[in-house]
């Protein structure tokens, strides 16, 4: 280390760069000048007043970083990124969801291997991730035995890992940008990722300032525009009644039986705009059923599907709560006849699981995403044209749930009742399913040139 005790200071000013306001603090060391940007001016005055105690006492500075060596042995005496990562993780376990826990690992394993030293002997980058996603990343007791190849890698990652307030240089922190924005395989990460990813990183950092480990969040200094993520659904996704039908007819052939037990779940999904978490924890104790009429649904419980590793259980599907709804919060949902005689047909032939739930295999088990997602496929080439099958047109099972809402909203339904149904809020509700909103724009011109005739 090169220090001086050649330390000058010039005022904070605006950055006159930054669209978002921001200050800049300066000064000199050795003849070098040096700055660091903060959100507020009240920041960046309290870090210059640091460096004019430390330079008033005859602290000599690090020519390299502009430093005093007081703040040096601080910064160096704090947790490394990998360490706060896992304190992260492990903080946010007991009260997050399955996928949620899954989520944030899963950015964790882009920013981590990026955030280390140069040092010799660096690991292969997949089996860093398995170290990090199979052992340091996991709670003590859910941890798997690291194989003896993988030993070295786990020194590796914890003696490379950069200081957690390294990241308060906009180099480092440009580099954990980097990372998110790519795949693993060097490719560029759909903009709904990279979203997801800097939720993670965003969430990590403004801990550490809890924490008391960073003074402020440094994402807030740095100028990086985010790809747009798309939050509305695709129009060319949504099929029509017919359409509709006809896919779930071709369901039921499907397979020997696995077909015909998923039927009732796609209904569900269609005619009741269930979540497939939500139909596949929908248990017969919910489903009112009249023999003629309306019936109802009483929403209490979704079984979303994750790695064993993630739920609380240790099974692939967990039990929750719904989605945005307090604990214990219900939502009732009126079901046409068509689908009341669906459910009623599905429990004369195939009865319940052991714990009441309406869809399972035959051997009493949850259906897993992949097994209905392939029934799903097969059910499109079944129903659809070769045209239609290369197009989005309900590509995935869950736009079975977007047509349903669609078709709500074009019906006249209002706003406030579909959203119920739905479970949405009304302005997440308008605006995930704005493109979707079909004759809209008729209806407004004949209104305005009504207006204009009067």
């Amino acid at each position: 280390m090169t220090t001086s005790y050649d330390v000058r200071f010039w005022e904070v000013r605006r950055n006159q760069s930054s669209k978002r306001p921001s200050y800049e603090a300066r000064w000199r060391v050795g003849g070098k000048p040096k700055s660091k940007t903060f959100r507020t001016k009240t920041l960046a005055e309290n870090f210059m007043s640091d460096l004019r105690q430390a330079a008033k006492v005859g602290e000599p500075f690090d020519i390299a970083t502009g430093l005093p060596v007081s703040m040096l042995t601080a910064k160096a005496s704090g947790p490394t990124f990998l360490d706060f990562a896992q304190s992260y993780v492990l903080g946010r376990w007991r009260a997050s969801a399955a996928r949620t826990r899954e989520t944030d690992v899963y950015g964790l394993l882009s920013l981590i291997p990026a955030l280390v030293a140069d040092l010799p002997g660096r690991p292969a980058d997949p089996d860093m991730r398995e170290v990090l996603r199979t052992h340091l990343l996991l709670p003590e007791d859910r941890r798997e035995e690291l194989p003896r190849r993988l030993l070295p890698v786990r020194s590796w990652l914890e003696k490379a890992s950069l200081p957690l307030a390294d990241l308060q240089e906009p180099r480092v922190l440009r580099m954990a940008l980097d990372a998110i924005s790519v795949t693993f395989d060097g490719k560029d990460a759909a903009p709904n990722t990279v979203r997801r990813k800097r939720e993670v990183l965003h969430h990590l950092l403004e801990l550490a300032v809890e924490h008391k480990e960073l003074p402020v969040n440094p994402l807030h200094a740095v100028k990086w525009t985010p790809p747009k993520a798309r939050d509305t659904v695709d129009p060319r996704t949504v099929v029509n009644p017919e359409q509709a039908r006809a896919l779930l007819d071709a369901v039921c052939k499907v397979g020997r039986t696995r077909g015909g037990r998923l039927h009732g779940m796609f209904a569900c999904m269609y005619y009741a705009a269930l979540r497939p978490e939500e139909a596949a924890g929908l248990r017969r104790q919910n489903c009112h059923l009249p023999e003629q009429g309306w019936g109802l649904l009483v929403v209490e419980k979704a079984r979303p599907q994750a790695a064993k590793r993630w739920t609380n259980s240790g099974e692939t599907h967990d039990s929750r709560g719904l989605k945005h709804r307090a604990r214990g919060e219900t939502r009732e949902i009126p079901i046409p006849p068509v689908l009341v005689a669906i459910l009623r047909a599905h429990l004369d032939r195939y009865g319940t699981a052991s714990d009441g739930r309406l869809f399972c295999t035959s051997k009493g088990r949850p259906f897993s995403s992949s097994a209905y997602s392939a029934v799903w496929q097969q059910a499109r080439r079944l129903a659809l044209t070769p045209e239609q099958v290369a197009s989005p047109l309900a590509a995935r099972p869950y736009d079975l749930r977007h047509a349903a809402v669609s078709l709500w909203l074009n019906a006249g339904v209002p706003a406030p009742e579909v959203a119920k149904r739905a479970g949405h809020s009304v302005d997440v509700l308008l605006r995930v399913y704005a493109k979707c909103l079909d004759g809209q724009q008729a209806r407004a011109n004949r209104k305005i040139a009504e207006a204009l005739e009067e």
